[in-house]
């Protein structure tokens, strides 16, 4: 497809409003434990795949929540503060149940605790204790998506594979007219954007328009009033 006119100017325009404002994602996002370096390297990509698998249909501040939550459970009586306690073997270890009571204000999250046991035990068996590195072995365990697996391989593996796109990248680039015919779903969006966004651009327009849509162009509600663009 080719690139709509002045996108450029838009996407900095997008970038300068970013700057204004901290939104969710910006601190509660994927990206977050990759950057604990008081953790092995290894279970922070853990926990960065145990992130995306609890985002889908939840807002960032709940996943993250979330997520302390496991960590918090986890932590044996008497516990050193600087260890990690978020393990791939803490999970092969727990109660689905245990799971669950750490999780439950997250979307769908029966059925998310499941699937985080069950992949917990495919990367011991298959992955030698690790998160696999390809999108096709991402896609292949439980719950994991096109988006979550795009959002792994950048975040985890700092791997420049595609486009991550999720509600807010899908909404604000139809609003935007950045596509030759609006599309109907986020796969289609992602293979629409990565026929036109210089490669450059694929890992940073998630984390820019997600924060965007959370603080300016809200699914409803919008701040049109704030945006350089209207």
């Amino acid at each position: 497809n080719p690139s709509p006119a002045n996108w450029k100017i838009t996407y900095h325009a997008i970038e300068e409003m970013r700057k204004e404002k901290t939104a969710p994602v910006d601190t509660m996002g994927c990206h977050v434990p990759m950057l604990d370096a008081r953790i092995d390297l290894r279970t922070r990509r853990f926990i960065t795949l145990i992130s995306l698998m609890l985002s889908s249909q939840t807002k960032d501040e709940v996943t993250y929540g979330a997520i302390q939550n496991l960590r918090e459970t986890f932590k044996p009586p008497n516990a050193d503060p600087k260890e990690e306690y978020l393990t791939l073997d803490a999970v092969l270890g727990a109660s689905t149940e245990k799971i669950e009571s750490c999780i439950n204000k997250v979307g769908f999250w029966r059925r998310k605790a499941q699937y985080i046991k069950s992949t917990a035990e495919i990367l011991h068996r298959d992955y030698d204790d690790d998160i696999p590195r390809t999108i096709d072995s991402l896609c292949s365990l439980p719950g994991v998506g096109m988006k979550m697996a795009m959002l792994t391989m950048q975040a985890a593996w700092g791997d420049n594979v595609g486009i991550g796109v999720d509600v807010h990248v899908h909404r604000i680039t139809n609003r935007l007219g950045w596509h030759a015919r609006e599309t109907k779903t986020p796969e289609e969006t992602r293979v629409a954007l990565e026929s036109w966004l210089p490669k450059e651009y694929h890992p940073t327009i998630n984390p820019l328009l997600v924060g965007f849509g959370q603080t300016i162009c809200q699914p409803v509600r919008t701040k049109c009033e704030e945006c350089l663009l209207s």
